[in-house]
Order: structure tokens, then sequence, then C-alpha cells
């Protein structure tokens, strides 16, 4: 499973009532949403992560909540994924998700890719 932190739960709830006050503004009803957590190939370390909201799962989606966050993640992610921890910085050089992966060999400089 991945872990999504408390600081990275409450980040992506004020990121899911942002677009809940854009839905409203049009009178669109807002939507379910699942933060959809996965790997895609690509990046400089020959995997790139990807952290998406998503109104949709597929019934082979691994789906847990956490924080009041409901998580999906696809079969074939999570074998790169499992016992990865997603936290959420703000700090003076920069703000965003951090992924730490205890399956990864090595990532680069950014963070934002990684290879097993």
């Amino acid at each position: 499973m991945v872990t999504l932190t408390e600081l990275a739960a409450r980040e992506v709830n004020n990121i899911i009532e942002q677009q809940n006050k854009s839905a409203k503004d049009t009178d669109e009803s807002p939507a379910k949403m699942y933060l959809r957590v996965g790997v895609k190939g690509g990046g400089c370390s020959g995997f790139s992560y990807s952290l998406d909201l998503s109104e949709t799962k597929t019934e082979n989606d691994e789906v847990w909540t956490q924080h009041g966050i409901d998580v999906v993640c696809d079969p074939k992610s999570m074998l790169y994924l499992d016992g990865t921890t997603v936290d959420f910085k703000d700090e003076l050089m920069g703000r965003g998700f951090v992924f730490t992966n205890p399956n990864a060999t090595s990532s680069c400089g950014c963070g934002s890719s990684f290879s097993t």
C-alpha cells in the first residue's frame, strides 16, 4: 500500500475543495474524486511518479482511504510503489508532493523519477 501523510491528505483535500468551488460557480455538482497514484515510463531515471485527481476507478484498481482521501492505484504501478510514502513539503525553495520509495535503487535530483 502507498501511505499518504496527513499533510499530503490536507493539501489534496484543499485542491478538491477548490475544484468543487469552481464546479459550483458553473452550476455543476461536485463529482466523487479519487487520488490516483501511479508510475509511468520516462523521466531521467527510467520511471516517473504520477499523482492525479480522478473521477473514475477500474475494477482492477486497488482502493483504500487515508485521512479521508480515497486513494486508487493500478496493480502494475503498485508493484513499484508498495511501501511508498507520499508527503507534501512547503518550503522556501519550493512546494509540492514528495515520494519516498523504498523500492527505488536510484532517483533523479528532482525526486520525480526513479529506477529499480
